[in-house]
Formats: structure tokens, C-alpha cells, sequence
């Protein structure tokens, strides 16, 4: 292993012994045994003690199978980079930020177990769990931290240094994996109460000593390694406000490169792009960068004799294997990547863009996918076996020059294979004029509306999806053994949808949906209806603490052959006199949620998807469907993390929905739903949508975001969730209420739609049937105590419909 004097610092650093690394793996389990171990958790089924051991195992499979697959077990080349829930708030716990009101879930030795973790992530009765986003511009959630100016750092609970010498104990000299104090705290948000103007930056450096001490554990466990992931930097929306980045991060590394005791520093950016901040990272004298090379711009080392300078005795990965998507990498264009980089860099490994967590574990568990379509594919062990034969081929080009000449088939392959393009589709799109993209004016919609649909103040309805429960699934599970006939299984779910329709009715609501016990997932569900897309069996990848998704693949041009919703939305209002919506998922979103093609625009991709979605809005209305919901809740997702980028993205987007919707009549009123989202980063786009009715998360946050709405001067209904479905949390009828005044104090009454957060298909009916409850009676009281008074907050009616 040779060694380099860094030219800022003069430190004598080690280069890295690998030649290729990656930034992560899935830490689920292939078969969702992680999953599988916190729920028997929370349903008491198991202990910490079974629970921790079970997801131990986990731990070291992942060890085993990252070593099989080509990275050492002696190089500090696999990373160590697993959770039992979150990483941001394994990070919150290690450095004791843990909310005063979880503080009994610490031990006495700092410690927080896995119970206390799931305490902390999912609530407890009146305490409400952290609240919870989009980790970026991906479908994975992360729980935010909750800064004050108090919070007391320390390095509290040292769960990552004993998974490290676990490994170790095992073989393993693994590289752990920890969030970095820059996007730490970047991504927190301040305590309930903080001064007016705190944001958690204001404490970075209260908080560095507790990542010195961290360090120095790792180091004395024997670590020589370690990766501080740091994203957020290459987000505006994350540093938005901050007035001298590059020299925040200078002082945050230069500090940390300075400590006396740590192991060698990876620090990763992933999702994007570095831009001028990779200079100033590399002087501090970091050991090694990670780049990503898929979002991310190669640098011009070639032009640039500072950046060149700065880099020369660093360690570069360079991340040019794409950690987000399932298409296998084009080999020979990474490598030329990775040679553009030699010579100017210390030591250039090859490796992922990402965390391979966005990805399932194995295409070679998926045999019943066409051959043909698998061998375009690479998941998690697929990459990691192309990072292995790019990290070779810097050696070695020869000896990896089959499989280089492989992947240039492959690529020649897809691009000519039968449905990647076909031209009835391409047509279609190109004969579009701006009138497909327009409906009328809101002011005649509304009154059409209003006329037609006769609701209440205040109306109340679900977002779609009731619980799915047990019966549901092990029916789906029958008739997919072929042990249930189709005609049997049917009958069971239409007997399903009476029983919600029913509910529904003794509840209360205005206006009903079906719950949805057809479809195993929202995006799934129309993928398997739609040509252009495959599904998996077995590709599960984690969206949040145990909950756990298959994205479908978009591999061609896309094509409704029929009708896939109609005879349900057409059954359930057939038992009841109240409207029933349609509900459909947006193209934003089926494209967010699934591994969409890369050989060409997102927004050719979303056109041909809102396309199908106009026919099926039009099938709906002729079978007598009145309110039509398009869900988006992945608009915001999606948004390029770079200002420069989002202008772009948004018109598309926006596009792409207004396409799918426009061609509703004026009295068919059209919904959408948002979640975990920072909503006033896309407040133009989402009345650009032109949707009737807008419903959106807002229970965690305490409608935070209302006052955005209200400032914004949003005209059309609103529909601020009430109750959150992300926790088993009950809330009652006074804190529902609660959150309901909040909402008519900022928004006019008569825009103001009652409903969750979202679908409660996650949900047990034994919390549901309570919450709602809950939500139909605060709904009742608000609308009394609103009753008799005029103006924004009367009995007037816009987009709610007419008093009642």
C-alpha cells in the first residue's frame, strides 16, 4: 500500500488497497428478513434480544455476500452500513439527540435499543414521532432530527462501533458508514419553541467534539476507515441560507482531519453533484472523496490546475455505477470516466453513485422476468460485480475485456429489442396540441361542481386505500398460487369493498373511495395493466423503517390495452348514494416509484404514462364516476436538488399530469394528493396542476405548511391531513380538531377538505376505525363553531361544494 503527502496539509496519508468499493447495500435482507424481525417486535411476538440477533444475521449475510461477490474482507472495502430503522436517526441516537420526550428509552449507558429506536420512529401515545421525509430526491424516508439550542451532544450510543467490531470478530475489516455532521444538521430541524432565527447549523460546533469522540472509538476498535456521508452538499435546498459554504466545510473538515486519533476519511456526496465545493473539500486533507459520476459532472481536473492540485493526494471513488436504477452500466463509458480521473487523484477506485439501498438485492431471484429483459438488468450483487470488473480493468484492462465487450451487447441489445419503441405511441404524443394540456376556467368548474356533487363545508373523504389486511393478503397470495379461482377471488373483493363502502357510510363521510383491496401497491397495481413495464417477485427495497416496496421496471413505450379501474370504482358506487372517486396514480409518480428507462427524457416517459391516464379518466367518467383522484405524492420527489435544474423538471412534471387530467369534463372534479414533502419549494407547481381538490400531508408537521398555501393565494380546495397514518398513534377527536382550526384560521373554510394524511393501507382496522371517527366528528364540531358566520370562514362554498 503506498503513501501520499497531501499538499495542503503535508499529512502522510495511506492510499486505499481497493480498487473498487460501494457506498452501501440493501439492508433489508433478500428476503425482507429485516422487515420481518421489527414487526415481530411490535407485535410482541419477539424480544429486543431475538429481535437484535435476527437482525445481526442480517449484518453478517450482507458481510459474506459482499465478500463472495469480489470486495475483500481485510481492505476497509465493504462497508459497514446498516439500520434496524433509519440512518438519520441512528445518527440522532449516537450523538444523544434524542428528543426530551423519548429521553426513558436511553440507558443508563447512552444506549437506545431497537424497541426504543421504533419508539422514537413510529410514537406512543401523546407523543408524537419524529416527523418524517423524502431522503432527497428518492422514494426512501428519513426521520428528522429535533435541534435545539440545549440539545446536549455527546457520542452516546456506540451501536455503530460494536457492529464494526462484531465484523471484525467475523473477519471483516469493514468501513463504517455514518451520516456526516454537515448534513447531520442541515436536514434537522429546530425544537418546538426554538428562538426565533436558530437553525440547527448554529450548533455545528457543539456538535464536532461529539464526532471526535466518535472517531476515536472507531479508530480503537481497529477501524482504519471511515465514510461520512454528506449529500446534503450537493443539494441548494439543503444549504439554502447559507452564507460561505465552501468555507463551512473547510472549518467542519479541517477540524476533523486535524483530531489525533481517527481513522482515514471517505467522504461521500452522493446524489449529485459537488460542483465548487469539491476544491475546498479535498484541501482540508481528507483521505479520500466519494463522487457521484451519475448525477454528477466528471470534474475537469484536465482545465482546472487548482482542483488538479487539490487532488493529488487524495483518494477519488469515483462513483460511475448508478446506485438508483436497475439498467446494467455501460462498462466502457465508466471506465472512461475513471481514466479521466487518473493522474490527478492519489488513488481512483471505482464505485457506486449511491448507496445501493435504492436497489433490490438480486435480478438472479427474479426467474420469472423474460430473459431477454433480465440480462439488461443488474440490482445490489449485479453492480457490485461491475464495480469489481471496472476496479480491474484500472489495473488490468485486459483481463476484464470480455466482460467490457459484454456490456456494449447488452446496451446494443435493449435499444433494438421488440416494445422499447413503438411508433403508435410516438404519434400520439407528437399530434398533441396545447389544448390537450388546459380545462376550463376554475371559477365554471367549481360551479358545475357545486351543482353536481351538493357536498358540506368542511366534506370529509379517505385518500384511497383501506387497511389491507391479513384476509386480504393471504387471498392475493391464494390466487396467485392458483389455489383461489379468479372468479372466487373476485367475489372476495368485491364482498371487501361493500364492507368499506359500508364503514364509510356509518362514519360519515362525504365523499367515499373503494379501499383499494385489488392492489398490492399503487404503482404496481397499474403497471401490471399497463404494456411497457415488468414486475418483480422478489425486488423489494426499503422505503422506510419496515415498510418495503417492489418498483416495477419501465422498459418500453407504454400502453393501456384496457380499462383498469372502471368495474371496481363502478361496484363500490353501485352501494352507495353518496360519490364515490376514482382513484389513479400520477404519472410523476409511477415514474418516481418504478426503475423508469435511460435512454430517453423523463418527460417523454411521463407523457406516454399521462397519456394511458387520460383514456382511464375518460372510461371512468362515462361510467358515471363524478370525482376523479390523480395521486402525486412523489411531485416534490423528484425535483432536481440544483435550482438551475428544476425549471426543467417542473415543467414536465406539471405537464404530465395536466395531460392525464384535462380532458375531464368541468363537473368532474378532480383530486390530488401530496406527502412527505417540503411543499413550499413546489407551491407554483402544485397549483400549476389545475387539480380541483389538493390533499397533502400535514398532521406531523402541525400544518405547517397552510401558511405557505395561504401566503401563496391558493384559490382551490385544500385538503391538509388531520391524521397521521405513518404512526399507530390514535389521535382524538380534540387534537384532530385541533389541527383543523389551524388550518380554517390560514385557509378560507369553504376551500378546506377534512381527510389523513394518506391511504391507511399500512393501518390496522383496530386504529383506523377510531381515527376516522375521530376525524368525521372534529370535522362536525369545527363546521358547528364555523356555522352562522360570514365571509372566507361561512357557510359560503367553493370548492368543498354547497353548505349542507
Amino acid at each position: 500500500m503506498s503513501t501520499t503527502d497531501h499538499p495542503t496539509t503535508g499529512r502522510t496519508t495511506a492510499s486505499a488497497p481497493w480498487g473498487a468499493t460501494v457506498l452501501g447495500y440493501p439492508r433489508t435482507g433478500p428476503r425482507r428478513e429485516a422487515k420481518k424481525a421489527l414487526e415481530a417486535l411490535w407485535a410482541g411476538r419477539a424480544d429486543v434480544a431475538a429481535t437484535e440477533e435476527a437482525l445481526a444475521a442480517v449484518r453478517a449475510r450482507t458481510l459474506r455476500r459482499l465478500n463472495a461477490l469480489g470486495l475483500h474482507a481485510h481492505d476497509a472495502s465493504i462497508p459497514s452500513a446498516a439500520s434496524s430503522y433509519d440512518h438519520v436517526l441512528d445518527a440522532a441516537v449516537t450523538l444523544g439527540a434524542v428528543p426530551p420526550r423519548f429521553a426513558d428509552v436511553v440507558g443508563p449507558d447512552g444506549r437506545v435499543d431497537v424497541a426504543g429506536r421504533s419508539t422514537i420512529a413510529r410514537g406512543r401515545g401523546a407523543d408524537a414521532p419524529l416527523e418524517m421525509t423524502k431522503w432527497f430526491d428518492t422514494n426512501y424516508h428519513y426521520l428528522v432530527p429535533e435541534i435545539g439550542p440545549d440539545t446536549a451532544f455527546r457520542f452516546a450510543d456506540d451501536s455503530s462501533v460494536r457492529e464494526f467490531s462484531e465484523a471484525l470478530a467475523d473477519g471483516f475489516l469493514t468501513r463504517p458508514v455514518l451520516v456526516g455532521p454537515l448534513t447531520f444538521l442541515l436536514l434537522s430541524k429546530p425544537v418546538d419553541g426554538a428562538p426565533a432565527g436558530f437553525r440547527p447549523l448554529d450548533r455545528l460546533d457543539d456538535l464536532l467534539p461529539a464526532y471526535a469522540d466518535l472517531l476515536a472509538a472507531h479508530a480503537a476498535a481497529g477501524a482504519t476507515w471511515v465514510q461520512l456521508d454528506e449529500p446534503a452538499l450537493v443539494s441548494d435546498s439543503a444549504t439554502a441560507g447559507v452564507a460561505d459554504l465552501p468555507g463551512l466545510v473547510r472549518r467542519t473538515y479541517e477540524r476533523l482531519v486535524a483530531l489525533p486519533q481517527r481513522p482515514q476519511l471517505l467522504v461521500a456526496a452522493p446524489y449529485g453533484d459537488l460542483g465548487e465545493l469539491l476544491e475546498p473539500l479535498a484541501r482540508t486533507g481528507v483521505e479520500g472523496i466519494g463522487l457521484d459520476l451519475v448525477r454528477g459532472r466528471l470534474p475537469e481536473v484536465d482545465a482546472d490546475a487548482g482542483l488538479r492540485e487539490a487532488l493529488r493526494g487524495t483518494l477519488v471513488v469515483g462513483g460511475v455505477v448508478d446506485g438508483r436504477n436497475v439498467w446494467a452500466g455501460d462498462l466502457p463509458r465508466a471506465l472512461a470516466s475513471l481514466r479521466a480521473l487518473e493522474g490527478s487523484a492519489a488513488h481512483v477506485a471505482a464505485g457506486t453513485s449511491t448507496s445501493l439501498l435504492h436497489v433490490p438485492h438480486d435480478v438472479a431471484d427474479e426467474p420469472q422476468l423474460d430473459e431477454r429483459l433480465r440480462s439488461w438488468l443488474a440490482f445490489a450483487d449485479q453492480k457490485v460485480a461491475e464495480v469489481v470488473v471496472l476496479g480491474r480493468a484500472l489495473r488490468d484492462e485486459a483481463s476484464v475485456a470480455d466482460a467490457l465487450a459484454a456490456s456494449a451487447r447488452v446496451r446494443a441489445d435493449r435499444a433494438g429489442a421488440p416494445g422499447v419503441v413503438r411508433p403508435e405511441v410516438r404519434e400520439r404524443l407528437a399530434a398533441l396540441t396545447p389544448e390537450a394540456f388546459r380545462r376550463s376556467d376554475y371559477a365554471v368548474r367549481r360551479s358545475a361542481q357545486e351543482e353536481v356533487l351538493g357536498l358540506p363545508l368542511l366534506p370529509t373523504t379517505s385518500i384511497g386505500s383501506f387497511p389491507q389486511t391479513r384476509e386480504i393478503r393471504a387471498a392475493r397470495a391464494a390466487h396467485a398460487r392458483g389455489e383461489l379461482s379468479t372468479q372466487a377471488y373476485e367475489e372476495f373483493l368485491r364482498a371487501e369493498v361493500d364492507r368499506v363502502v359500508a364503514l364509510q357510510e356509518d362514519l360519515g363521510f362525504d365523499v367515499l373511495v373503494h379501499g383499494e383491496p385489488e392492489r398490492n401497491d399503487m404503482v404496481q397495481y397499474f403497471a401490471e395493466h399497463l404494456d411497457g413495464f415488468a414486475v418483480t417477485r422478489n425486488g423489494w427495497v426499503q422505503s422506510y423503517g419496515s415498510r418495503c416496496v417492489r418498483p416495477p421496471i419501465l422498459f418500453g413505450d407504454v400502453v393501456r390495452p384496457e380499462p383498469i379501474t372502471v368495474r371496481w370504482a363502478q361496484h363500490a358506487q353501485s352501494r352507495t348514494a353518496k360519490p364515490v372517486k376514482g382513484m389513479l396514480t400520477g404519472p410523476v409518480t409511477i415514474l418516481a416509484w418504478s426503475f423508469v428507462r435511460d435512454d430517453q427524457p423523463l418527460g417523454e416517459t411521463a407523457r406516454q404514462v399521462a397519456l394511458a391516464l387520460r383514456d382511464e379518466v375518460a372510461d371512468l367518467e362515462a361510467a358515471g364516476t363524478r370525482v376523479v383522484q390523480v395521486d402525486e405524492p412523489a411531485l416534490r420527489e423528484l425535483l432536481p436538488l440544483r435550482e438551475a435544474d428544476q425549471g426543467a423538471y417542473l415543467e414536465w412534471s406539471v405537464g404530465s399530469f395536466r395531460l392525464a387530467t384535462a380532458g375531464a369534463a368541468d363537473a368532474t372534479q378532480v383530486h390530488t394528493h401530496l406527502c412527505y414533502s417540503e411543499f413550499g419549494e413546489v407551491i407554483d407547481a402544485i397549483d400549476g396542476l389545475d387539480a380541483d381538490v389538493t390533499s397533502i400531508e400535514a398532521a406531523r408537521s402541525r400544518m405547517e405548511v397552510v401558511p405557505d398555501l395561504a401566503r401563496q393565494g391558493f384559490a382551490r380546495g385544500i385538503g391538509p391531513g388531520v391524521y397521521d397514518i405513518h404512526s399507530p398513534r390514535v389521535p382524538g377527536e380534540e387534537e384532530v380538531a385541533d389541527l383543523l382550526r389551524l388550518a380554517v384560521a390560514a385557509v378560507p373554510a369553504r376551500q378546506v377538505w377534512v381527510n389523513p394524511d394518506c391511504g391507511l393501507k399500512t393501518r390496522g382496522y383496530a386504529e383506523v376505525e377510531p381515527a376516522l371517527r375521530a376525524l368525521v366528528e372534529a370535522a362536525r364540531t369545527v363546521r358547528a363553531e364555523l356555522d352562522g358566520h360570514d365571509g372566507s370562514h361561512g357557510r359560503a362554498v367553493g370548492a368543498g361544494g354547497r353548505a349542507g
